[in-house]
C-alpha cells in the first residue's frame, strides 16, 4: 500500500507558518515515498544512517539537501561529507572537529546544529545547556573554519504531558537567545532552532522552532 505521502506532506506543510521549514524525515522509508514527497516540492529529507544516506543520495535528484539527524559516530563523517547539507546533530567538540576535518577535505564547509540534551530521557543524546555554553566558551570551535554552526536542535521529551514539552522547547529557545546573543550576534546564518517531531511539532513552532523534523505524520509508519 503506497501511503498518501501527498496528502499528508500538504496538511503538515499547511500547519507550518512561513519562515518554518519542514525536514522530512525519510529514514526507513523507500525511495518512491521520498520521490512523492519531491514531487510536492519537498527538498530537505532527513537520514540517520549513514549506508541508507549513501544509498539515497546516489539513487535521487541531486538538488535533495540532506541533514543528517542521527548520532553520528567520528569514523562515519568522512563517508557523507561529500555531499550532506547539514549535520543536525553535533554533540561533542570531537565530532566538531572531525567534520570541519573531513569538510576540509572537500574543500566544503558544512552546517551543523548543536545538539542539546534537556529531555529527562536516558536515551537520548546531546550536549546539556551547561556543557553547550562551556563548549562555545572555551572557544576552539572559533578556529574551525570548515564548520558553521548555525544554530542547535533538541528532542522534547516522549510524553502527553504539554507543559513539560512546551518547558523543554522554552529552554532550548531560552539558549538559543544567549547563545545568540554572546558568539553570534553578527552572525545571520545562526538562526536554526530544530525541535519538534512528528507528535509534538505544532508545540514547537508555538516555542519559537524554525525547523521541525517531521517522518511518520507524512510517510506513516516505519518500513525496516
Amino acid at each position: 500500500m503506497m501511503y498518501d505521502v501527498k496528502g499528508n506532506l500538504k496538511q503538515v506543510l499547511a500547519n507550518l507558518p512561513q519562515g518554518v521549514r519542514l525536514v522530512a524525515i525519510s529514514k526507513y522509508h523507500p525511495n518512491e515515498y521520498i520521490e512523492a514527497a519531491y514531487e510536492e516540492g519537498q527538498r530537505i529529507f532527513g537520514e540517520s544512517h549513514e549506508q541508507e544516506l549513501r544509498q539515497k543520495h546516489a539513487s535521487l535528484p541531486s538538488d535533495i539537501e540532506w541533514h543528517f539527524i542521527g548520532h553520528l559516530q567520528t569514523n562515519k563523517v568522512k563517508y557523507i561529507a561529500p555531499y550532506v547539507s547539514m549535520i543536525e546533530a553535533v554533540d561533542s567538540l570531537k565530532l566538531l572537529k572531525e567534520i570541519d576535518k573531513q569538510a576540509a577535505k572537500q574543500e566544503r564547509v558544512i552546517d551543523v546544529l548543536l545538539e542539546l540534551h534537556i529531555a529527562e530521557e536516558e536515551t537520548k543524546y546531546g550536549l546539556t545547556p551547561d556543557a553547550c555554553r562551556q563548549l562555545l566558551a572555551d572557544g576552539e570551535w572559533r578556529s574551525l573554519s570548515h564548520v558553521r554552526i548555525c544554530g542547535l536542535m533538541m528532542m522534547a521529551s516522549y510524553v502527553d504531558d504539554e507543559a513539560q514539552i512546551r518547558s523543554e522547547f522554552r529552554i532550548a529557545k531560552n539558549l538559543f537567545d544567549e547563545v545568540k546573543a554572546t558568539y553570534f550576534a553578527d552572525a545571520p546564518y545562526f538562526k536554526e532552532r530544530s525541535w519538534g517531531m512528528s507528535h509534538d511539532y505544532p508545540l514547537a513552532v508555538e516555542e519559537g522552532s524554525t525547523m521541525v523534523r517531521v517522518g511518520t505524520t507524512i510517510f506513516g509508519p516505519r518500513v525496516y
